[in-house]
């Protein structure tokens, strides 16, 4: 749980008909004026009791909050055999968009604990970084947790489901990853790159 924030391959979405060795892009958290976070949507981060993130996310789709809720698949062994189970990919939070005059629609909802921000005000996400990891994992990108991360050789992604997040690179093994870090909730996933699809940033 990150103290600074005060609390923050598969997904689940909401009710909008449309949530150390790798590579890393950092999600930063965005200063929206009140005048315009009360009145126009933005992705804010949820923080949940441990272990509720789907229940919560069940019961925002009972009340027609959209949100996102990133999973990935994870083999674990019960018994004699191995069962396959979706996780969360940012344990304890559920993404949620909304304009801030109907938070206490989130906010209302059993084990939400708040709504993520500084000053005693919730943070908004940036909505593009929050729309291109929700686009992203709708496909067959594999995705997995990672021990946050902020520093390394910064690159861009320039084709394939997360264009435009920029991040850090690093390696498993023989294997090239990008970290994808939530600045706001002090969480990353990392997944599998191709060298080709990545691009240094100056400086």
């Amino acid at each position: 749980m990150a103290d600074g924030a005060k609390l923050y391959p598969g997904f689940r979405e909401g009710n909008k008909q449309m949530a150390p060795a790798s590579t890393a892009a950092i999600v930063t958290a965005e200063s929206i004026a009140l005048p315009d976070a009360m009145t126009v949507p933005h992705w804010y981060a949820a923080y949940t009791c441990a272990q509720h993130e789907k229940r919560v996310a069940e019961q925002f789709s009972q009340r027609a909050v959209e949100h996102f809720l990133p999973l990935y698949a994870s083999v674990r062994r019960w018994k004699d055999r191995r069962v396959r189970i979706e996780m969360p990919l940012f344990p304890g939070y559920v993404f949620v968009r909304l304009a801030l005059r109907e938070r206490l629609r989130v906010l209302q909802v059993p084990s939400v604990v708040r709504l993520v921000g500084f000053g005693g005000l919730p943070t908004a996400l940036p909505d593009e970084q929050v729309e291109i990891l929700r686009a992203g994992l709708r496909g067959d990108l594999r995705a997995e947790p990672h021990p946050f991360l902020m520093v390394g050789r910064r690159v861009r992604v320039v084709r394939g489901p997360l264009a435009g997040m920029e991040g850090i690179v690093v390696r498993k093994k023989k294997q090239m990853r990008l970290v994808v870090s939530v600045e706001l909730i002090q969480r990353s996933m990392a997944v599998e790159m191709d060298a080709g699809d990545l691009q240094a940033v100056a400086g």
